[in-house]
């Protein structure tokens, strides 16, 4: 992986502008977004940021930051979080006004419940009611504008001098990257930007306001959590909220290693350790299966690294007695808790809390706890190609098929459907999968999947998204964006005609109602008429194959469809899928507390 992240993204470079003697507000405002080293700002076009947008054209020369567009606001969000998932660094989404902002407030829930570090610029106004225009300033200024998305940011803050502004920008970059990350907002005034100032303002250097560095548990407390792992009968690690890095990759593995631990790790969270490795367990989830709940009831103690959702996690292995194993948590998720969202889940028990970020507490384990004796696991077996009978594919098959399809090449599976299970697909390097959403918004996939191929561009991975037809078609306009920008990537629909979770929702209620099963479907179908995937795709300018309904047929197209990708196209490959979830998947999304 290069550090070049969306290296040669198709640039609109602007005529020269001629130099002038006056000093715009908006141009000080984007000389601290150059000088924050910020590479893309996403946007859909709004007459409350017009000052802030002439100057990113005409100041900087659509250049560091360069503009991307985007058709609706919460793509420009989401493609920002997929980029960040990929890189750890924010980008800059820009929603326009009041309505923009309220476009964009899924994806900026999303990013929020998912820890991701998103910098969302916003405008309004002008704040000062003599200087709007009739009717339409008026209904597109708000008294308190931040107060809409309070609850699921970190920071939000509406400056009123270009000091505040310039100020606010490096607040916002650091509070945003601070963990527990997550996404904050500032929104300018739109007098302010079209301001005129006596000159251009002396910048802060924006290296001495950045986020500090990771905390690090007292020694005593290390020393504790050493001494229960080395002395473990037989200790679990909970792989949860980690980095990309390849170094904390390695040293999480050592851990592993060196206790002899056994490992779970969760598909909503991105590849956190290796899957074939004979300590990994059993195969990710959502939810546990019951060799997963198996191992984690066996264990005397468990280090839970960030996982999400550990309470829930230890009830799915315990129930309602109680948790039998002592308790590491490694984390620093609670600081961004509120009474708003239950984003949070259930409070854990709790035996030892290392209060600071997964990466330093391994590093810091590492040399302190001894080595175990080997633990016997049985052989896991590779994940078997799933046989193509008759009728409609299989979500299994189609794995099997892509898994093929893409041979020895490095693949970055930027977003999976709810229908894989963890067996289908092995991941030996942090780049292999990115995870979900955070906060189940359907239509995130397309534009998460642009931004992770934003940043994969130029690099030696294949970005490769599994995507439902739900959330393709709820996000489907992103992909133009992809295609003006010439990104790179491989798209297939995991198409079974259906918002597949709620029939089973459907099925739930129906049996405790003691009525029929056979009407789940209703309300839930996408098949009279069935949408044309592949010509959504064609018509914003990107490659589109199917709907393909044989395994050989998917063979062939997927061959030219990563030949394309290769030569810097943006593939759509539209699959019909039978429906079907994974026993576990099933259970934990239908489940209710009787």
């Amino acid at each position: 992986m290069t550090n070049s992240y969306g290296a040669g993204v198709r640039r609109d470079i602007p005529q020269t502008s001629a130099p002038g003697e006056t000093v715009w507000a908006s141009d000080a405002i984007a000389e601290m977004l150059r000088s924050m080293d910020i590479p893309f700002v996403l946007l859909n076009p709004g007459a409350s940021f017009r000052g802030l947008h002439d100057s990113l054209v005409n100041h900087l020369g659509n250049e560091k930051p360069q503009m991307v567009v985007v058709l609706h606001e919460e793509h420009a969000v989401a493609i920002a979080h997929g980029y960040t998932k990929v890189t750890g660094k924010p980008l800059i989404a820009i929603l326009h006004s009041n309505v923009g902002l309220m476009h964009g407030t899924m994806a900026i829930f999303d990013a929020w419940v998912d820890r991701v570090p998103v910098i969302v610029l916003g405008a309004t106004g002008p704040v000062d009611a003599a200087k709007r225009r009739p009717w339409i300033d008026w209904i597109h200024t708000a008294q308190d504008q931040g107060a809409m998305v309070r609850n699921f940011t970190k920071w939000d803050a509406q400056p009123a001098s270009i000091g505040a502004a310039q100020e606010a920008l490096l607040r916002a970059h650091q509070i945003a990257t601070t963990a527990p990350q997550g996404p904050v907002y500032v929104c300018f005034d739109a007098a302010l930007q079209e301001s005129k100032l006596p000159e251009m303002p002396v910048l802060a250097d924006p290296a001495r306001y950045l986020a500090p560095p990771p905390a690090r548990p007292s020694d005593a407390v290390l020393a504790q959590a050493a001494d229960l792992l080395s002395n473990a009968r037989r200790p679990v690690i909970l792989m949860g909220r980690v980095t990309r890095d390849m170094a904390g990759w390695e040293r999480r593995v050592q851990l592993a290693e060196t206790l002899q631990a056994e490992v779970l790790t969760d598909l909503r969270v991105g590849a956190a350790f290796p899957t074939d490795h004979p300590l990994h367990a059993a195969p990710s989830g959502a939810f546990l299966t019951p060799a997963a709940q198996e191992v984690l009831r066996g264990a005397d103690v468990v280090l839970s690294l960030d996982w999400l959702d550990l309470s829930g996690t230890l009830k799915q292995a315990w129930g309602d007695q109680p948790v039998g194993s002592k308790v590491i948590q490694v984390s620093v998720d609670h600081y961004s808790h509120n009474g708003w969202s239950m984003d949070h889940q259930g409070l854990p028990p709790v035996d030892l809390f290392l209060l600071c970020e997964p990466e330093p507490a391994v590093a810091l384990l590492n040399p302190l706890v001894r080595q175990r004796p080997r633990l016997e696991t049985s052989k896991r077996a590779a994940p078997a190609a799933a046989p193509a009978g008759p009728g409609l594919m299989t979500v299994a098959t189609l794995a099997a098929t892509v898994k093929k399809a893409v041979g020895d090449r490095k693949v970055c599976l930027m977003r999976l459907p709810l229908s894989w299970s963890g067996e289908m697909w092995d991941f030996r390097h942090p780049l292999d999968f990115l995870g979900y959403d955070g906060g189940g918004g359907i239509g995130s996939g397309p534009g998460m999947s642009i931004g992770s191929a934003l940043a994969l561009k130029g690099s030696d991975r294949l970005p490769v998204a599994i995507i439902g037809d739900g959330d393709f078609m709820m996000g489907v306009n992103a992909l133009w964006t992809a295609a003006n920008a010439r990104i790179p990537m491989l798209v297939v629909v995991c198409n079974n005609r259906s918002f597949f979770n709620d029939e089973l929702h459907q099925e739930r209620v129906a049996r405790q109602r003691n009525r029929p099963v056979e009407n789940r479907w209703i309300g839930q179908r996408i098949s009279d008429p069935p949408p044309d995937l592949a010509m959504m795709a064609r018509g914003q300018g990107l490659k589109g194959f199917g709907p393909v309904q044989d395994v050989a047929e998917l063979s062939q197209v997927l061959e030219g469809a990563i030949a394309a990708v290769q030569n810097g196209e943006t593939v759509v490959v539209d699959v019909v899928v039978q429906t079907g979830y994974s026993p576990a998947m099933t259970a934990g999304m239908t489940r209710s507390k009787e």
